[in-house]
């Protein structure tokens, strides 16, 4: 309804390339007024002759411009004039007359310009409106075109690193390109549902749909399920984003990596809830084989691990590994990373 009113509003005043039909529709409004006007006078009070000519004035003006405005305004004048100012039927230019006809003459006056003023800021506000519109469409697609490029060209190195691994024979060295070109290449996957033309946030719920079904896939074992559970739907500042999907996709894929081996089947469960403490917290759970003898967060080797817990510093947060019935990585991030 509002659209509806808003477009008939841009589209006043009507008939701009129909002249006779805005003219003829005024000569119509005015005689209603004087129909209206006249079926009154037997009950009317004297005193009283433009009071049905001033709406139609205003209608007139509103609907078909000033041209149809300002006839309006002089014939409603004449017949009033003629009509109801006493003595009726006759034109006396006495002073009280002159003055009644003054009156009126300023008050439609004010109305016709205060009309056209509106409507000629109305439409300015609908072109303004619509370049605005044209800016903002034309914004986001170079937005999104750069993303897409971006997210290009992250996929492009990634598959260079790749090339570059057959090329290394050093066991450590390959196995260095290979987490270095995965890690690029999930970057890279991800990088457009990270970012919003508009700055908004993004939400954690959504970003974990698409993350944690994206992990699995990209591991090559379908029979893994992953189940995303989000207690509150909170916003994610866009600059933890990257780092969050990284840490995420790090517990993800050492679960998928060590914690099911040669295991083609198993449970990868990732929730997200705000503790008692304010902070937000992400878990990573597997029905895995668990952590080997003696592991040690703090003491381990891998450099995936070690990244994981250097991000989670970098937001202000934590992040552990511990096992027990299940394996869980729990990732802790402040509010004001999660709002």
């Amino acid at each position: 309804m509002k659209d509806e009113q808003t477009s008939f509003l841009e589209r006043l005043p009507l008939g701009r390339k129909r002249p006779g039909l805005r003219y003829g529709a005024t000569l119509v409004i005015c005689a209603v007024c004087f129909a209206v006007r006249a079926l009154a006078d037997p009950v009317m009070p004297a005193g009283y002759p433009f009071v049905t000519f001033f709406p139609g004035v205003i209608l007139s003006t509103f609907l078909f411009g000033v041209g149809p405005g300002a006839l309006a305004a002089v014939l409603c004048g004449i017949i009033s004039w003629y009509c109801f100012i006493p003595p009726a039927f006759s034109v006396k230019f006495t002073g009280g007359v002159m003055f009644a006809m003054a009156f009126y003459a300023l008050v439609v006056l004010i109305d016709v310009a205060l009309i056209d003023w509106l409507q000629r800021m109305n439409r300015r506000l609908a072109f303004e409106r619509e370049r605005s519109r044209r800016l903002a469409e034309r914004g986001e697609v170079l937005f999104r075109e750069l993303q897409h490029r971006v997210s290009n060209n992250l996929q492009v190195v990634s598959g260079l690193i790749a090339l570059q691994k057959k090329s290394v024979t050093d066991g450590a060295a390959r196995a260095a390109l290979e987490e270095a070109s995965r890690r690029l290449g999930l970057i890279g996957r991800i990088h457009r549902q990270l970012y919003d033309p508009q700055g908004d946030q993004l939400h954690i719920r959504d970003f974990l749909d698409q993350l944690g079904p994206h992990l699995i896939d990209a591991s090559g074992k379908p029979g893994i399920r992953c189940h995303v559970a989000v207690e509150e739907d909170f916003a994610l500042s866009p600059d933890a984003a990257v780092p969050m999907a990284l840490i995420v996709a790090e517990a993800v894929s050492n679960a998928i990596e060590h914690g099911f081996g040669d295991r083609d089947e198993g449970q990868v469960d990732i929730s997200a809830l705000r503790a008692a403490d304010g902070m937000l917290e992400v878990r990573v759970t597997d029905d895995g084989a668990g952590l080997p003898e003696g592991f040690r967060l703090d003491q381990t080797n891998s450099l995936g691990l070690k990244l994981a817990q250097a991000l989670a510093r970098q937001l202000g947060g934590s992040f552990d590994l511990t096992a027990g019935h299940v394996t869980t990585a729990l990732l802790k991030l402040p509010e004001t990373e999660a709002a």
